[in-house]
């Protein structure tokens, strides 16, 4: 054996010797090469952070926000309700021409559908704060904790025309949270949403407050609305909106999107989410528990807002506050010395922005309440104290009076605003606004145009129509061709109406 490797050796010495040779070069031109390539140095962090004043205050406000969350979530509820809906069998049977010759007599299906949402727990012993949205026409409703638990909720009442509603479970010493006072809202002030969006449980986000006093935007009946950019989405409705003192200063009640989406629809979160005020919800829940109804506050007067045209003929120095179209004989308006053309400026020294934030402060004031009104009279500020009365009951689930054009090419069209539920039962998405006719004279020229009552009014003459008292400022100031926006079935279209020959215009003689 040891031959045969000398042998073999002795016969190959030449060729391993190249093979050997040739195997260390290139070891060292790889050696060579690896040494004048530059890698990358790698090296595993240390445990160092920033340091100072600034991030121990930036962590301090952390804590801060910690605290909130951990205080108010026990006191959020996920609130899934079954509501029956009524589901036409044709759609022929939607047209509202229809429907007013023959009402409901033909059948409907009723099917049930699934409605999530949020509440806040505001007694131990088991009353909730929610939306009227959330369990409208539900036939169960179903409410569970922070903690896991479920219960079965009953409605202790609802007020449409604020979007409040009060729901009670069998239970006690529950978590709860306490109201702060809504009106001390300033902007910029932070705030954060606390729900349930799109079935995430218990979410918590946090914003600023981008407004308050909103109103006009066709939601709800009386409107004065907190605007926040801290995110609302579907299923955070009824959901709190918590200050800095881990009070609930509003109930998350929509969202504006540009998908024309509301709280409960298919619209999602674009830094415009709306909630429904403290003080008035506190007021709404305070009524119906202790009264089984809601009372609101009346004053007796049809507002309307300000235009630049209005502001300069009222001599006001600018477009704020409610201008007083009609006082009402024997209303406390009345009694108290309020006149038509009066300007109202302020309520108990509180700024009104316009006919809607009127309305909203007077019915969210219980009646028997003494304030005092910031007037102007032909350009002269004075103040008038007036007590108010209780809101008939005729007046309830209206929004103003209804406006009629006398002459022109609108005579003969009597509209009304849009409430909530005119606005569910047209399928009227939440961003459409307008005024819809009630009544429509057949003679009239609007009638012989093709519109009939259910039909939306969105604007005359290219001016949006928000209220009763927009259409009859606008219908007014119309002069020969009126051209109309108009919304059926939820598709708009332009509508062009001439006066006709007996318009009601000067005869030359």
């Amino acid at each position: 054996m040891r031959a045969n490797t000398r042998q073999f050796l002795r016969e190959n010495l030449l060729g391993l010797s190249l093979t050997l040779i040739g195997v260390a070069c290139l070891v060292l031109t790889a050696s060579m090469y690896m040494a004048n390539r530059a890698f990358p140095q790698f090296a595993f962090a240390n445990n160092s952070k920033l340091e100072g004043a600034d991030i121990e205050a930036l962590e301090q406000q952390n804590k801060g926000y910690e605290r909130i969350a951990q205080a108010v979530t026990p006191a959020i509820v996920n609130i899934q309700s079954t509501q029956v809906m009524k589901v036409q069998q044709s759609p022929f049977f939607t047209d509202p021409f229809f429907r007013q010759l023959f009402g409901d007599m033909f059948p409907q299906s009723r099917v049930p559908k699934r409605a999530l949402g949020s509440g806040v727990i505001v007694s131990p012993d088991g009353y909730i704060i929610t939306n009227n949205h959330v369990i409208k026409n539900a036939s169960d409703i179903q409410v569970m904790l922070s903690d896991k638990r479920s219960f079965k909720g009953k409605v202790v009442g609802a007020d449409p025309q604020t979007d409040v509603a009060i729901v009670k479970v069998d239970a006690k010493d529950l978590p709860t949270v306490p109201f702060g006072d809504s009106s001390h809202l300033r902007v910029g002030d932070v705030v954060m949403a606390f729900g349930n969006p799109f079935g995430l449980n218990f979410t918590v986000t946090r914003g600023i407050v981008s407004a308050t006093g909103r109103s006009g935007l066709g939601i709800e009946t009386y409107e004065d609305f907190i605007q926040t950019d801290a995110a609302i989405n579907p299923g955070n409705s009824g959901g709190a909106l918590v200050n800095v003192r881990g009070q609930v200063i509003g109930i998350n009640t929509a969202i504006l999107s540009t998908s024309g989406g509301g709280a409960g629809g298919e619209g999602g979160s674009n830094g415009i989410g709306l909630a429904i005020p403290a003080n008035v919800v506190k007021h709404v829940m305070d009524d119906i528990i202790n009264k089984g109804k809601v009372t609101r506050g009346y004053l007796g007067v049809a507002p309307q807002g300000l235009t630049t045209e209005l502001a300069r003929q009222f001599k006001s120095p600018d477009t704020s506050g409610a201008l007083l179209g009609q006082v009402e004989p024997d209303s406390p308006a009345d009694k108290a010395g309020l006149k038509q053309g009066d300007v109202i400026r302020k309520i108990n020294g509180q700024t009104i922005e316009g006919a809607d934030n009127l309305r909203s402060m007077i019915a969210g004031t219980n009646p028997g309440t003494a304030i005092t009104l910031g007037v102007l009279r032909d350009g002269k500020p004075m103040d008038v104290k007036v007590t108010l009365g209780e809101q008939p009951a005729s007046m309830a689930g209206a929004s103003g009076h209804p406006g009629k054009a006398s002459e022109g090419a609108l005579r003969g069209i009597t509209v009304q605003n849009l409430t909530p539920d005119v606005r569910e039962q047209l399928g009227l998405q939440p961003n459409i606004r307008g005024v819809v006719i009630s009544e429509l004279d057949p003679s009239s020229p609007a009638a012989q145009a093709g519109l009939q009552p259910g039909d939306l009014i969105e604007s005359v003459n290219r001016h949006a129509v928000n209220t009763v008292a927009d259409f009859d400022r606008l219908a007014a100031g119309a002069k020969g061709e009126v051209l109309l926006r108009v919304n059926r079935g939820g598709i708009s279209q332009f509508v062009g109406i001439s006066p006709g020959s007996d318009s009601g215009g000067d005869d030359n003689q």
